[in-house]
């Protein structure tokens, strides 16, 4: 398979990590900006282009590699062009987490913009358990709300939560685990934040404050593969492997 990952700020990491994770079985493309000078371990090639977030996402959308990862190329200009691309107006993300303690589940949604309605959610719940089960965790997914089934009353924003959260449980089949995430982190493998402020915060809490990993996130809402990743990651090779088992795997 041939898996292409952009190289934007510190590119020689990227190509590390790439040559680290390059096997005979995957081929790994470093899309660099003209002017880098890079060398390129076995198993690894280099593609120059003035826009390497560009040439990324077309080589996707051709079918020119089998999967693209974000890599260390800036967000907005890669995800707008993808948008633009894909013809979509905004993505859905599952972020694979893992806590501090190495519980690993899959989370969503992770943009301030996704998850807000009951047909979100229960879009989620169901692309989460077919890549859960990709990845070898718990089809079992929990959805959260802004309180416990006690709370309802004390707020109507809280109440909305709770009615969403559950009428979205009872058409998926997944459970709703009311504001206890850390029961949901115990044993289910999906985990549905009750929007996408909640989730934005409880991915950056768990990541950027409390030990956690994110390991990168699969966009749902278009037809080819496409990981977004986190510049700050200390290296790719985990996100590499993630993209080539849901290759294998055919969930897309």
């Amino acid at each position: 398979m041939k898996i292409g990952i952009g190289c934007g700020v510190s590119p020689e990491k990227v190509v590390q990590s790439a040559g680290n994770a390059a096997s005979p079985e995957i081929e790994i493309i470093c899309y660099a900006k003209e002017g880098t000078e890079l060398s390129a371990p076995e198993g690894v090639s280099l593609l120059y282009s003035a826009y390497p977030e560009r040439a990324l996402v077309e080589d996707l959308h051709a079918k020119k590699i089998d999967a693209a990862i974000r890599g260390s190329l800036p967000a907005n200009e890669t995800l707008k062009y993808l948008k633009s691309v894909y013809g979509v107006d905004r993505l859905e993300r599952i972020a694979l987490l893992e806590t501090a303690a190495g519980q690993k589940f899959l989370f969503a949604p992770v943009g301030v913009d996704e998850g807000w309605t009951v047909a979100e959610k229960v879009s989620f719940v169901e692309d989460g358990r077919r890549l859960a089960k990709a990845l070898g965790l718990p089809e079992k997914a929990v959805i959260l709300s802004g309180g416990r089934l006690g709370d309802i009353g004390r707020h109507d924003a809280v109440d909305k939560t709770i009615r969403d959260a559950e009428e979205a449980a009872q058409i998926s089949g997944a459970v709703h685990g009311e504001i206890l995430i850390e029961d949901a982190a115990a044993d289910a493998g999906v985990i549905i934040a009750p929007d996408g402020i909640s989730g934005n915060l409880i991915f950056r809490t768990l990541v950027f404050l409390g030990g956690g990993t994110g390991h990168g996130a699969l966009i749902v809402n278009i037809r080819d593969i496409f990981m977004d990743s986190s510049r700050a990651s200390s290296g790719y090779e985990e996100i590499i492997s993630l993209t080539a088992r849901v290759v294998l795997e055919n969930i897309r």
